[in-house]
């Protein structure tokens, strides 16, 4: 790779060994989604998270889909989730014609805030407008306080939905994030820490739950000879070929981790004295995966935004982008209720998402550190 080649947001790190895993699913002939080698990556998967049952599906957001309509949401239902997210992660909820309701983050984790979610659960009680379902979000890798979220919403038993698409790898406390929701989202998409080329996995302790996750994602296709359905299901289950990939990339994990919080720590050294930068904190309840490294900008102390940075990257050959636009900001969802504290719009305002692929070298993190230094000179 030549040393001016453009550097990349996070693009995918093979480590060689999915390349003969694939060759064995082409050697059974299972070119389809089913066979031995699904069941593998999901039981791996288990392993690697402490989950004990999950489904291997098409995405994410299919994972979500189907989560929300295992807790039976409903048109006119309410279902609150985080505001800073991917619309992936809340586009599910309009599939069931429920009402996304965006909360705001806070400020120490960029995750759900969970006293904001204990006031606001206390209010729509006293009127009777409780969610069906809450979806915090595992935010760059970074953990929601899942114990604290789950202990209020458990109060009004609402089920918790985590949506830890960007957490795989990630610690919360003693376990893996994730675990300890009713059900956990992962995605497994070409930009992610790890990747099965496009896919996700929906996960949780209730067995019988999730068997019933896989009967949907087959078309609720019953267990005769002939095609027969007594419900609607979605094509929703994951090829062989991916899993197969998935297989081979769970079997790195622990190293694409520990050199994604590497990279972010050489950024932390790098800018630590440019005294108009910060970089994401981490919450003190966990070990973030650093699926992205993020920096903020302090406008008391620069005028460059966030879309000047990117631009002078770009200029550079450096891939930057800025953090997730909040879903209130949305013009899809600008008719939708939103409680704010100010956070989720500031982190837009100031938030820059450098390269963090597991597969940079040390002179490509430096050039991106001399890209966005020197976008804080340029304009």
């Amino acid at each position: 790779m030549a040393e001016d080649s453009k550097i990349l947001l996070s693009p995918p790190h093979m480590s060689g060994r999915e390349r003969e895993l694939v060759g064995e699913v082409f050697d059974s002939n299972f070119i389809a989604p089913a066979g031995p080698m699904i069941d593998r990556f999901e039981k791996a998967f288990c392993a690697t998270t402490g989950h004990k049952a999950a489904v291997a599906l098409s995405s994410g957001t299919g994972a979500l889909d189907i989560a929300l309509r295992l807790l039976g949401v409903e048109r006119g239902d309410d279902v609150w989730v985080a505001d800073l997210t991917f619309i992936g992660g809340v586009s599910p909820i309009k599939f069931h014609g429920a009402n996304p309701v965006f909360l705001d983050v806070s400020p120490d984790t960029w995750t759900l805030d969970p006293t904001l979610l204990a006031n606001e659960l206390e209010k729509a009680n006293k009127v009777g407008k409780l969610p069906k379902v809450v979806i915090p979000v595992d935010l760059y890798g970074q953990s929601c306080d899942l114990d604290r979220i789950v202990s209020v919403c458990d109060q009004y038993e609402i089920p918790v939905v985590v949506d830890s698409a960007e957490a795989m790898g990630t610690r919360y406390k003693d376990r893996h994030a994730g675990k300890g929701a009713k059900f956990a989202i992962y995605s497994f998409n070409g930009n992610k820490i790890i990747t099965t080329a496009g896919g996700g996995m929906l996960a949780s302790d209730d067995k019988e739950m999730i068997a019933r996750a896989k009967y949907l994602s087959q078309q609720a296709r019953q267990p005769v000879p002939h095609y027969q359905h007594t419900e609607t299901g979605y094509n929703y289950r994951m090829p062989s070929l991916c899993a197969a990939v998935g297989v081979g990339q769970l079997e790195v994990l622990d190293e694409r981790v520990r050199r994604r919080r590497e990279i972010f720590a050489k950024y932390a050294t790098s800018f630590n004295s440019i005294s108009s930068i910060s970089m994401m904190p981490e919450a003190s309840y966990g070990a973030s995966n650093r699926w992205l490294s993020v920096i903020t900008l302090d406008p008391e102390k620069t005028h460059v935004t966030p879309a000047e940075v990117c631009s002078f990257a770009d200029t550079q050959n450096v891939e930057c982008r800025p953090v997730w636009k909040p879903m209130s900001q949305q013009p899809v969802f600008k008719t939708e209720r939103f409680t704010s504290t100010g956070v989720s719009t500031s982190l837009f305002s100031a938030g820059v998402c450098l390269p963090s692929g597991s597969a940079m070298r040390d002179q490509q993190i430096e050039r991106v550190v001399l890209a966005i230094a020197g976008s804080l000179k340029r304009f």
